[in-house]
């Protein structure tokens, strides 16, 4: 006997449009997850809403849409109403097409839901998805890959340029979560066909956006991710790629604050003539993701050389003088440790890489002994941009 919620949830497949709209409306306050969540309701009759509300996403009027959207990102706290969801390839296709529509008012939402199913490694299949080109599309996109297309959205669309109700900043948490895959590497740090052109490298320029926070914090997981393929490390910081000024950008203090005529010289070109009124990045969490990917780059004894002599260790000196935030001085620690140690007898690569992930876990639990002294919850792991985004 289904219960009162469950029938309500039935409606979703009415015949009549308006009681399909009716039963949406009314289900929304009870897509969120979290304690005590009802989300087990949308399971009822063999999961049948996630194909009803994915219809219902098809609609014209825009409400109906948004109301059916916010459901699913939702829903996708659920694993398995997330591979659901997930496994739907024409969706997938549908809600990128969807994306670059100028009267989409709906896009973040759809750009959000998308970084909800990144969680998801169903989500490679966007790797092997095309999508129609209209003519009036042709000058933004080159290609018809949709990976591509959602760079180029990303890139060329961040101040509202081909939809004025879109800045597309979430696909930075779907390119970080792409990331987390061997796939997903692969594609950052390989030049396409389509544009000549590295992704990671169209990328890079949002380190240091400080009106966009979401942006800033996916680009810099996604920079922190793909740098678990160690092997691809000194391509990362050769040219064109050039990392290391991006990541050292937001971390150094205006004005070369502490360190000494010698050191500055050292530091990259681009670095050494701070102004004094040089912004730095705002957040703690954010920094601290920056200093993970300067640890990583440590695995290597190439890696840590190379950093010694573009004096990245008196930068990180004098970030660790003005910190006063735990896990970001323990960050500062370990990497003034990586780079002042004597070097011995080379390690093996991997045997180097794992001694830094635990390095990372160990400083992920002071974040996390913190939040809990705040009676607040953390589900991240060290290459994973988050929890799931809850819309209300």
């Amino acid at each position: 006997m289904p219960s009162e919620l469950e029938e309500l949830v039935g409606f979703l497949h009415d015949n009549a449009l308006n009681v399909r709209e009716i039963a949406l409306e009314n289900l929304v306050q009870f897509s969120a997850g979290g304690p005590n969540n009802q989300q087990e309701i949308f399971k009822y009759d063999n999961c049948r809403a996630i194909e009803d509300l994915i219809k219902l996403t098809h609609e014209k009027k825009g409400k109906t849409v948004n109301e059916a959207l916010t459901i699913l990102v939702n829903l996708c706290d659920d694993e398995k109403l997330r591979e659901l969801i997930c496994k739907d390839t024409e969706f997938l296709k549908f809600i990128i097409e969807q994306l670059p529509n100028p009267v989409n008012i709906n896009g973040e939402l759809m750009c959000i839901l998308l970084a909800n199913l990144a969680k998801n490694d169903n989500i490679l299949k966007v790797f092997d998805i095309k999508i129609n080109i209209l003519d009036s599309q042709k000058e933004i996109f080159k290609s018809d890959k949709a990976i591509d297309c959602l760079m180029d959205m990303f890139v060329k669309g961040s101040e509202r340029q081909i939809n004025k109700y879109v800045v597309y900043d979430y696909l930075s948490y779907f390119f970080a979560d792409l990331s987390r895959f061997k796939k997903g590497r692969e594609y950052f740090v390989t030049e396409q066909e389509y544009d000549n052109i590295i992704p990671l490298t169209k990328l890079l320029v949002f380190t240091e956006k400080y009106d966009a926070k979401v942006r800033r914090e996916g680009v810099a997981s996604t920079i922190k991710n793909s740098l678990f393929d160690i092997e691809k490390h000194m391509l990362f910081l050769d040219e064109p790629i050039n990392l290391l000024i991006y990541i050292l950008g937001p971390i150094a203090l205006p004005g070369n604050k502490g360190l000494s005529d010698e050191e500055i010289l050292e530091l990259p070109d681009e670095l050494q003539f701070l102004d004094e009124d040089k912004k730095m990045e705002p957040l703690k969490d954010i920094i601290c993701v920056h200093l993970e990917s300067l640890l990583l780059l440590c695995s290597t004894r190439q890696g840590r050389e190379l950093l010694r002599e573009k004096s990245v260790y008196p930068l990180i000196r004098e970030l660790h003088k003005e910190s006063n935030e735990e896990k970001l001085a323990e960050l500062c620690d370990r990497l003034v440790q990586m780079l002042m140690r004597d070097e011995g007898e080379e390690k093996d690569k991997e045997e180097e890489l794992n001694e830094i992930k635990d390095m990372l876990e160990k400083i992920e639990e002071i974040d996390v002994n913190e939040k809990e002294d705040e009676d607040e919850s953390d589900d991240d792991d060290d290459d994973d941009i988050g929890q799931m985004i809850v819309v209300k």
